[in-house]
């Protein structure tokens, strides 16, 4: 069907860009409504540097545990081989004990 020039202009006038909301933090620093920014200020009362050092943290762990991973050594199978196996103690499992009333019932 046919559509009328101001219905396609009604429909074209939701696709008009907006201006960004820019907010202010506490500490002054304008941002994007809704993003962190890694400057040392706070996001939704949370610290956000905090999390930047967790994930540089977690990163350097990683490396060195690639690291050392790639030494030549005994491979984990040889390693698993010399380790002695232990053996778990058995669970027993208990049934719970009915009263003598409900036994009658069954």
């Amino acid at each position: 069907m046919r559509h009328t020039r101001a219905h396609t202009a009604n429909r074209r006038s939701h696709h008009a860009l907006k201006n960004m909301r820019i907010s202010v933090s506490a500490q002054g620093v304008a941002h994007p409504r809704h993003k962190a920014v890694l400057d040392g200020s706070q996001y939704r009362g949370r610290s956000v540097m905090d999390k930047a050092s967790t994930r540089v943290e977690r990163a350097r762990k990683a490396a060195k545990r690639r690291d050392r991973d790639e030494r030549p050594g005994p491979s984990q199978s040889e390693a698993k081989a010399e380790e002695p196996k232990k053996k778990e103690p058995k669970v027993k499992l208990e049934r719970k004990k009915l009263p003598e009333k409900s036994r009658e019932a069954k």
